[in-house]
């Protein structure tokens, strides 16, 4: 089999099942597991997966810079930022994370809402100007330009000022034995410090993120109270979530 061809069905078998374990598709082609391996490493270098202890999982789309990812899943992320604004209710105090979706969430607020909205992302805070009503706190540090939060040890000791009732969380995969991943450690450190100031902390899941890994871990499954999602039910990812006992919140 040639190179080309091999790393064709390699595709195909992470679109098929959501994961590759290199020893069983070696046995199964009657290839070397090292050659296995060593197309899996070219392919994550080429971001087409991203590889785990024993194989590799969907690279996730949703890893390019703020720029790129505006154009990512628009209608997704939007559904998934209307039921998430549901979660931000009257007197609260929600930590809305950095990113796309989360900008969308903002923008679903309802514009009469009285609440307090934490926030190291100041396009979030930009975008609750127009909210009279919403007392906005900001969250400085080290502007990650990437994704256009502040990170860094100034912003983690920011955080610790703060006492929340929900967080609505971030990532750029939510895969069922990767857990919550993204694509930046320091940024992985923000999200974690920032869950741990908040009663209960949600996923926001567009479709991209479903099923995908991404190179850093932020929180097991099971520290989160909810996916938000609008992905079908039947998607074989979500049937997994739910045998591993997470909730999930349609879109």
């Amino acid at each position: 089999m040639l190179t080309a061809q091999r790393r064709d069905v390699l595709l195909d078998r992470l679109h098929r099942d959501g994961r590759i374990v290199a020893k069983d598709l070696a046995a199964e082609l009657g290839l070397s597991p090292d050659t296995v391996r060593r197309d899996l490493r070219d392919l994550a270098q080429a971001g087409l997966c991203q590889r785990v202890y024993g194989g590799a999982l969907p690279a996730s789309p949703a890893v390019g810079d703020l720029a790129s990812r505006r154009g990512v899943s628009v209608a997704s992320k939007d559904r998934v930022a209307s039921a998430a604004a549901r979660l931000v209710t009257p007197g609260c105090t929600a930590i809305l994370d950095g990113g796309t979706t989360t900008l969308a969430v903002a923008r679903a607020l309802p514009p009469d809402l009285d609440a307090t909205i934490v926030t190291h992302s100041p396009g979030v805070a930009a975008a609750l100007v127009e909210h009279p009503r919403v007392e906005v706190v900001v969250l400085g540090g080290r502007l990650f330009k990437h994704s256009g939060v502040a990170c860094g040890a100034a912003a983690v000791e920011a955080a610790q000022r703060v006492t929340a009732d929900v967080f609505l969380l971030g990532v750029t995969g939510v895969h069922p034995t990767a857990g919550l991943t993204t694509g930046d450690a320091d940024e992985a450190a923000m999200k974690r410090a920032l869950a741990r100031r908040a009663a209960d902390t949600f996923v926001l899941a567009s479709a991209e993120k479903i099923g995908a890994a991404s190179r850093f871990a932020v929180l097991p499954l099971g520290d989160v109270a909810g996916v938000v999602t609008d992905v079908a039910a039947d998607d074989p990812t979500l049937v997994e979530l739910r045998r591993a006992g997470v909730a999930l919140v349609p879109a």
